[in-house]
């Protein structure tokens, strides 16, 4: 009998070391640059996950759309060609109409009252809002308030008329370029620089990070620094993958996703300013800072985007 045991207990022990070594792996696709406050989070998750869980996890962090575009991302998140993204708010418009809040004007005055309503009841509840369609989150990460900008002087409102902006695939943002009299033109991240290079569109609407890490700058005359609106992104998986892995991966994973975010986003303003500063140094595009009374009437108009959702 023990001569039968020996071998029985040592494939056992093999078999646990090959089960040992083969950790899950998690692919996260992005679609910015390594160095804004998306990207460092992301590398943030990835350090805080494997020192969490190691051997059992291994993140593989794919930034500026080398895995999948921002076109695409979701449908490889939803075939399970990728395990975490973390698409701009904007882009969950087709799964969730309550998640366009993040879209309308002026509805947050400045960062610190976004971050106010994700933390709420009402914010966190919607992070839960597609989990019967595929798309279960796991955090919100910050970005910054958004600019416009164009490749002509401008001013609001009358002087961007006719003009072409880039917008993401949003109603509330389609409404909301069309109520300045421009139009607006759905395009991709990574198709932005060279359509602004080209004259494809004559602006666009960022935040400062993104601004200065595509290099939008430089295809553009003016920046308006009006904060009209948030870039912000929801962290994302499919819940069918999720619910699948033990109980103890979750919970470091979601322990190491806590930390990150509260890096990230505290990351997220302070490279918002440096990318500002920087851009003004470069002198290549005029920052114009506007005043409550030149924001009046964009306020006033961006009213009937807000009807038209």
């Amino acid at each position: 009998m023990l001569k039968i045991l020996v071998p029985l207990f040592a494939s056992a022990v093999l078999a646990a070391n090959v089960y040992a070594a083969d950790p899950v792996t998690i692919k996260f696709s992005h679609v910015v640059a390594e160095n804004t406050p998306k990207g460092q989070a992301a590398l943030k998750f990835k350090e805080l996950a494997e020192k969490k869980l190691p051997d059992l996890v291994k993140i593989e962090v794919f930034p500026n759309s080398q895995l999948f575009s921002d076109g695409k991302e979701m449908e490889a998140l939803l075939l399970g060609d990728v395990q975490i993204i973390a698409p701009s708010l904007s882009k969950f418009d087709r799964f969730s109409k309550q998640v366009q809040v993040f879209d309308l004007p002026f509805i947050f005055k400045d960062p610190e009252a976004v971050d106010r309503f994700q933390s709420s009841a009402d914010g966190q509840a919607l992070l839960k809002s597609m989990e019967k369609k595929g798309i279960l989150g796991l955090a919100y990460w910050h970005n910054g308030m958004k600019q416009l900008s164009a490749n002509k002087p401008i001013l609001l409102p009358d002087s961007v008329k006719g003009l072409k902006f880039r917008i993401q695939p949003s109603a509330a943002l389609e409404a909301e370029i069309k109520a300045l009299g421009a139009s607006p033109q759905k395009m991709a991240f990574s198709e932005v620089y060279q359509a602004l290079q080209t004259g494809v569109v004559d602006g666009q609407q960022n935040a400062w990070s993104n601004i200065y890490s595509k290099k939008f700058y430089e295809a553009q005359n003016t920046i308006l620094e009006t904060n009209h609106g948030v870039v912000d992104y929801m962290v994302v998986v499919n819940p069918a993958f999720w619910n699948k892995l033990q109980p103890n991966v979750r919970d470091g994973l979601n322990s190491a996703m806590s930390e990150a975010t509260t890096y990230g986003n505290a990351l997220a303003s302070i490279k918002n300013m440096e990318a500002r500063s920087k851009i003004v140094a470069a002198n290549k595009a005029k920052v114009v800072a506007l005043n409550k009374e030149q924001l009046g009437p964009l306020e006033g108009k961006n009213a009937a985007s807000v009807e038209a959702i």
